[in-house]
Formats: structure tokens, sequence, C-alpha cells
């Protein structure tokens, strides 16, 4: 409503009242601050009218000052149904809401109904410095971009250098004009490079200080502490106790004046002092009413280790979605449900808040496990080899706190160093790619990943059929050491851990056993390692000094990158001694030359003591060799270090996107093409008819070869003239135009009259009248390039030669979205045939930049607009001058894993985690 609205007769206001709660739900959100809380943002409504009235009743004479430029002690009736009810469009407000109070506004109007909009925001001063600003600004400017609003302006006096800060540290190229004590500030909305990158590094700090929050606590309350050794409560509170928490334990327990010795308290409520960390190990059906005290009590964040929520049904799910979103509402991050718990070795913490009986040693491993019923053998396994654990978390349901949330963490965490994945599924998989791949240039991820041949029912429909072996490109696309099983895991990171990595990947072997020897050789050879020499094998009589000798001039040597030690131990001397001398001579050439070292040693599985190099905690540390069963083993271990090695050391690429974008109008396209569908159905979307696909890839600077749709013989012949001459004709019908004989199309047509005759000849196969006419391309290498929605990885560019053959023999090369310059190089020249496009026995040479250059635009078109389901680009005709697309064909749809883009959000909590 304008100034002028507000004389409008009754009914129009009734209308526009009406109107105001009508919002897009897809702006709701809820959203990590930078201390790691959370609030919900959402539109704002007239409902709010008290709430905004208590708003302002709390805010400082200088906070009203700045936003309203004058004292403003309270706001009229006029002025609060102004501010209330708005149209979502033209005048679009958000509130920040936490627990039942509003704790910030932000709003923008637009101006004479042009594209620029005046933008202006409060926040409670007890809220100030916590990012909302920022996240409102966000927001706001994607909700207004919909609006096909394009700048914003905002006036802001000179001494409200906090609200400049906003705006001028969000990214966007401001232009600043000074007049009479106030600072004009106007920018483009249109997301930058500057801007994009701020969001991301804010975002990184709010999440990995929510997850800071829960493994750094000062207090920790156990709800449903027992002494009933049956009870997980038992179980929770005698690990705590047992870890030696450095904080403060308070165990509730309304039945008991303590318990293990420890006073209870009736209710978390009934704490005197903070509750940083509250774990739930009620049954879930009062996990309800201890919330309500987590609640009251301020918590700051919640491991819920009941069971009972989503693994028991619609019921439980249901019930857990109402946690987690009260949860988020009142400011708290949760854990779990049916999680394992969280733990934190280091010594100033020292929290064990799980149900595994021992805190693990201290190390620089940080473990993230989705399966609760998993995660006490994982810490036993990793403790009986001698891997040490800085921090791990089992997210059970994983209905808030995610594995992404974990890299996040990690990502700046000084005391990880090697991060280890045990996942079942992925929230957010566009997400995941995006940190895996910024993370792994630091530490190494390596992830063990189950349930890959089994989609849930629910995403199944919505499935991409993507083979085993693209997936594992994905996973090295993002620099993540992808493995088959927990062995595997914990054998690729026992080298991780406890070696450096490798240069290159020559590889020498020594050892005593020639046949052990071999089997090493062989192994390495499997995987693509190169050798250097033969093995040495100093023979079964040597002794522990001329073993020695022989690792040390191996390590010496500039032709090795990494050493496979393999030891059968005689029957005269103790196998020890040989151990001892190994680890003494990797320690003498260490200071000068760092290369890793595997060794099958004494059959045993980990760091023994006689090869271990330990800290000052007594745990096995950097420099410790680590030893396996088999030659195997250890040379598949080393393997996929040298392989990751590898990835580390290529260039990283730029994320520079294409010129001549135009993200909001494709966007509108395709909301307007699923409007056309019926609201709510599951079937909204599909294939888009040829007008609006051309459009579409226009957006993003994808051309077409001009094509007329006729149907007629002399429709044709028109359509032939007008493109020019030669043309091709193929039928509408798919089967036809896309078979290998080509026997729905005909190809360079010179005249009318070859026209005509086409024509007659199509109709009849497909006994249909449409076809296209189109110009024709010029002759080359005939390429498909694709994008496909999968369940697990989100959008996936694929790259092949165009035809049956490449589909049968799988040739098809895949990355996930985003591209870098680096992977669209890489893509085009990854399948075997592509060696066709570069010169193959004499042939010409395609235009591999411009074949880069058209995935790249594609991947950007993927990204922007998650709803593409499907686009096929077939063929594309590369030829040395260039990429020439003849055919596309696109599927619109709700896209089944969750986007990477727009404003700062979690998860929502409405929909099942995927």
């Amino acid at each position: 409503m304008t100034a002028q609205d507000d004389s409008a007769g009754n009914g129009s206001a009734e209308d526009a009242r009406r109107e105001a709660f009508d919002y897009p739900r897809r702006w709701e959100a809820d959203v990590v601050l930078s201390d790691g809380g959370t609030v919900r943002l959402r539109p704002i409504v007239p409902d709010d009218a008290d709430r905004i009235v208590a708003l302002h009743s709390r805010l400082s004479e200088r906070t009203r000052y700045f936003r309203y430029f004058g004292a403003y002690p309270r706001i009229p009736p006029r002025d609060l149904n102004r501010f209330t009810v708005v149209d979502h469009h033209d005048r679009v407000a958000f509130v920040a809401v936490l627990g039942a109070e509003i704790v910030a506004v932000g709003r923008y109007e637009r101006l004479e109904g042009g594209p620029l909009a005046e933008v202006a925001f409060v926040v409670d001063d007890a809220h100030q410095g916590r990012g909302l600003g920022s996240i409102l600004l966000e927001h706001l400017a994607a909700a207004a971009a919909e609006c096909g609003i394009e700048r914003f302006a905002a006036e802001v006096l000179s001494e409200n250098a906090a609200m400049v800060r906003v705006f001028r540290d969000a990214g966007y190229e401001i232009t600043r004009e000074l007049a009479e004590g106030s600072i004009h500030l106007e920018f483009d909305i249109d997301p930058t490079e500057e801007s994009l990158a701020v969001a991301r590094s804010r975002e990184q700090a709010a999440e990995a200080r929510s997850v800071q929050n829960i493994l750094h606590p000062r207090s920790v309350a156990l709800i449903g502490a027992s002494s009933d050794r049956s009870k997980i409560g038992y179980a929770v509170l005698s690990n705590l106790l047992g870890a030696d928490f450095s904080g403060t334990v308070y165990p509730v327990n309304p039945e008991h004046n303590s318990v293990r010795g420890v006073l209870t308290y009736p209710s978390v409520v009934d704490i005197p002092d903070d509750v940083d960390l509250a774990v739930v190990a009620v049954p879930a059906d009062k996990v309800d009413d201890v919330l309500d005290g987590a609640l009251e009590k301020g918590v700051k964040t919640l491991v819920i280790v009941s069971s009972g929520f989503a693994e028991a049904g619609p019921h439980g799910m249901h019930a857990e979605l109402c946690v987690v979103g009260e949860a988020r509402a009142h400011g708290m991050r949760v854990v779990g449900p049916n999680a394992l718990g969280v733990l934190n070795t280091h010594p100033d913490v020292r929290l064990n808040a799980t149900l595994a009986p021992r805190l693990p040693p201290r190390g620089h491993t940080g473990f993230f496990c989705q399966s609760g019923a998993l995660g006490i053998a994982i810490l036993d396994d990793a403790e009986k080899r001698g891997l040490g654990i800085s921090t791990f978390v089992s997210a059970g349901n994983r209905a808030d706190v995610s594995g992404n949330d974990l890299l996040q963490y990690w990502e700046t965490d000084p005391d990880t160093e090697t991060v280890l994945l045990y996942l079942e599924s992925f929230g957010n998989p566009r997400k995941f790619a995006r940190l895996a791949r910024r993370l792994a240039r630091r530490k190494p991820i390596v992830a063990v990943r189950s349930g890959r041949r089994v989609v849930r029912p629910e995403l199944a429909a919505t499935s991409a059929d993507v083979d085993d072996a693209s997936v594992q490109a994905l996973f090295e696309q993002a620099g993540v050491i992808r493995v088959e099983s927990l062995d595997q895991l914990f054998d690729t990171a026992l080298v991780l851990a406890h070696q450096p990595l490798p240069e290159g990947s020559r590889v020498a072997i020594v050892g005593n056993s020639a046949a052990i020897g071999a089997l090493a050789a062989d192994t390495a050879f499997e995987y693509g390692l190169t050798l250097v020499g033969e093995p040495v094998d100093v023979g079964p009589q040597a002794g522990p000094d001329e073993f020695a000798r022989a690792v040390r001039e191996a390590l010496h040597s500039p032709e090795t990158d990494a050493l496979v030690v393999v030891f059968v131990p005689p029957l005269a001397i103790p196998g020890t001694h040989y151990a001892r001398a190994v680890r003494e001579a990797a320690a003498e050439v260490a200071p000068h030359d760092q290369k890793p070292i595997v060794s099958t040693f004494l059959a045993v599985e980990g760091i023994p003591a006689e090869l271990a190099v330990y800290g000052a905690d007594g745990a096995p540390a950097r420099g410790s060799v680590p030893s396996y069963p088999s030659p195997e083993r250890a040379v598949t271990a080393l393997a996929r270090v040298v392989r990751y090695a590898a990835w580390r050391a290529r260039p990283t690429g730029s994320f520079t996107r294409p010129a001549e974008l135009h993200p909001q109008r494709a966007q509108q396209l395709v909301r307007d093409a699923l409007d056309e569908g019926p609201e709510g159905a599951p079937g909204r979307g599909g294939w888009l008819p040829d007008a609006v696909c051309i459009e579409l890839l226009a957006c993003y600077g994808i051309e077409l070869v001009d094509y007329e749709r006729v149907s007629s013989a002399e429709a044709a012949v028109r359509a032939a003239e007008s493109l020019g001459f030669p043309v091709a004709l193929k039928s509408v019908v798919d089967r036809l135009r896309r078979s290998p004989d080509f026997s729905g199309a005909r190809l360079d047509l010179y005249t009318a009259d070859a026209v005509r005759t086409a024509y007659r000849d199509v109709w009849e196969l497909a006994d249909e009248p449409e076809v296209y006419v189109q110009r024709m391309a010029p002759r080359g290498s005939s390429c498909a390039v694709g994008l496909q929605d999968d369940p697990s990885f989100g959008t996936l560019v694929s790259f092949g030669l165009s035809g049956s053959l490449g589909e049968l023999i799988g040739d098809r090369a895949y990355r996930a979205v985003p591209l870098s310059d680096v992977d669209a190089s890489d893509l085009v020249r990854e399948p075997r045939t592509s060696a066709l496009l570069t010169g193959y026995r004499g042939g010409p040479s395609a235009d591999l930049d411009a074949l880069s250059g058209l995935v790249l635009r594609v991947s950007a078109l993927a990204e922007d607009v998650p709803e593409i389901r499907v686009l096929e680009l077939d063929p594309v005709i590369a030829t040395s001058e260039g990429a020439t697309v003849v055919g596309a064909r696109m599927k619109i749809g709700e896209p089944p894993s969750r986007p990477d883009s727009g404003p700062r959000q979690l998860r929502p909590i409405d929909v099942p985690a995927e």
C-alpha cells in the first residue's frame, strides 16, 4: 500500500490485508548467524503488528534515531499498518524471528514503479553484531530480483557506521553521495563474484561457529541422566565423567537428588548457570517436554541420542521435524536424533558426549559418521590401529547438523589435518561438492559411502541413472578419496595421518622376500604407480643394519617419491629389531627427504610400537610408519594417497562465469513454464516446447542452428529457401530422428525438389506430417553435451561423442556443477573416444576450447536454474573453427536435491533429508 491507498474503501483495505498473508513460501528460511545461533526469516504479515510494536519499544533511542532519522518514540497506527501490510512484490519486508519475538526487520519499497527500490533495516539492540543486517540484505536482494528490481538505494546517516559497513562489506559495487549529514548509497543487486565470495565466507564462519558451540561447550546438561545401567542416560553420564570433561556436567533427573554421586536437577530450567550443550537421552515421546525447558533455558545446542524418530516411520518423521523446527526457531542447532553423540579429545575440552565407553587417543583426524550403530565400532577400530581422533560427530538421522556443517568447521580447525566421512546419503549434494573441493585443497578427505546401489523410493522417480564409474569421477573432481569399506578408510587414513604426501607416483620397494616384493610390485602396476627399478630384495639372511641401509638408499634416491617396505620375519632374529631399524632410518632421512613410507611388517595392522614415533601425549604422531597385513593393502592405501596428491598439485582453475548471461530471464521462463502445470501436481514441468527451450538456452549464449517446424511439403520448401540451401529435413518423432541409421533425417538437400521428396519419405515413415527443416551445419565430429540430476550428487554435466556407440560402451565423462575452467577442459578430453577430436590418425582437430566454453555455459545454466532436470545438446558439431549446436531438448521439474544457490539458509526442515 502507498500513502494514497490509505484512503481507499474498506473493500480495498480488506483485499490488501488478505493478500498480505499470501507470500512465496520459498522465501521462508532458517539461517545461521555469525555467533552460530539461528533465527527464522520470513516475510512480514499483518498479524506481526504487536511484535513490531514490541520490537520498537525495545530499541534504544540511538537505534531509533539511526533508523528513522529522529526520535520516533512510538509507531502511529497509520505507520504500523503500512509497515505490516505489504504486497510482497513492490513492497517487501522480512522479519527475523527468535522464539516468539521479532528481533530484526528489513524491507524494500519500489520507487516510482521502476527497477529501483529503497532498502532499510532495523535490528534489536540485543542482537546487533550477529550478522542480521547482512542476512536480511541477501534475502531481500534475492526476493527483489524475482520481482524485477535491479538496484537498491539506501539513505544512511553518516554517523551510522555499522549500517554503512553492512552495505560496504556486502561485495556489491556501491556508489555513494554525501548530502546534509546523510549518505545516499546505490548498487546493482545482481550478484557479483565479490558478493558471492563474501556470502560464502560468512556462511563458512557462521556454520563453523555453530559446530564450535557443539564441540567446545563449557557446560553440558544431560537430560535423562540415570543410575540404571541398562539406560542410555547411564552410559552417557559415565562417559562424560570418565573422559574428565573440563567443564561442568549437570545431570537432569526429576526423580532423584543425585545420580552416580553427582547432584541432579529436576529440569534444565533449574540449573543455576548457563548451559551450552544439552544431551537428550529420554524416550522419544518425552523429548517434546524436555525441549520446552531447553528453549526456556536458552540452551545453545542439542545432541539427541534418543531413537524413535524418522527411522521409526511417518509419525516419527513428523515428530523429528517438529523438534528440529522448534529448536531452530529458538536459536539452537541439533545433532541427531538417533545419534551416537559427539566428542572432542582436545586436552582443554575432553568431551565424550557419546555412547562410546572411552575417549579415543588424541590425534588430528576428524570423523563424521551418520550411523550411530557403527559409531562405537568405528571408534574402537581407530584406537586399535593407532589412529588418533581430534573430533567425532555421529549425526544419526541428520535432521539438522550434517556433514556439510562439519566440513565448514574442519576447514579452519587447527587441530584437524585429515577428514574421514562415513556417509549414507547427502543432505545438500551441490553444497557438499563445493565445500569438499575447497577443503580438500588443504586437508585430505576420505569417504566411504554405503547404500550406493539403493535409492530410497521417494527419490527413485526423479533419479538419473549414473554408473558407479561416474560417481567415482565426481568424488575425484572434488578431491575426495573414495573407498569401498571401513577397512580401506582406515588403511588410507593411517598414511595421511602419519606420513607426508608424495611428490609423484614413483615407488621403490624394499624387502627381504622376493615373492612378497613381487606381490607389492604387481599391485603397484595395477594402480598405475611407476616402479623405481626392480624390488630390492636384501634376502632372508640380511640383518637389521643391512635392511635399514637399503631403506636409506631408497629414500635418498632422487628417483623415489614413496617407499613400500615388505618384511618376512626370519627365524633367528626378532622382527622388532628390523622394525626399529626401519623407523630410525626413516627418521634420519625425513628431515631431508619428505617421502611417505608404508609397510607390511610383523603381520600387524596399524601402528606397531616399534614403528611408532610418539608425540608428547604418548600417541603415535607424524613419522610413524603404518603397517598392513598384506603388501596389497599397503600399496593400495599408498596409491590412493598418490592420486590425491596429484589432484592437489593440479591447477585449481577459476570459476569465472562466461559473459553475456541472463539468469533472471532464464529463471522467469522456468517459473512460467512450471506454473502452467496443475498447482501442487507431482508431475509439474516436463519437456519444454522448442521455442521455450531455445529462448532459455539463448539466455546463456547457446545458439542453435536456424530451423523451422512445418507441416507440409510446400511449407518445407519455403522454409528451406528462407534458411538457405543446403538444408536437412528431420522427423519430429524422436525415435526416428535419433535412430542410428538416420532413418528419420535427410541431409544435404540442395533443391526444392529434394526437399519435397525428403518430406514425402519422412512423412510416410513416421506417419506424422510435422518435420524440422534446418540449415545444414558444418561437417565435423558429432558430440553430445548433457545435464542430468542425480539424487546423490546434484546436477551432472556430461560429455561424449554422439551416437549409439558411445552410449553402448558408456564412454561419457561427468563432472558435478559448478565447473571450473580446468574441470571443463578435462571433461572434453576425458572420454576414450575424445582422441577423435585431437587429430587421431591424421584426422582434423576440433576446437576443444570452444567445446570447453560451451560446457561452462551449460554448467552456469545448471547452477542458476536447478529446475532443469535433463538437458541434451545432441548433436554438437565440433570443428576446427568452433562448436555448433544442432539439436537440443530440455526437461524441467522440481529438483530432487536442494540447489546450492541463492541467499544463505539451512536445509528446510519440512522436507526429509536426502
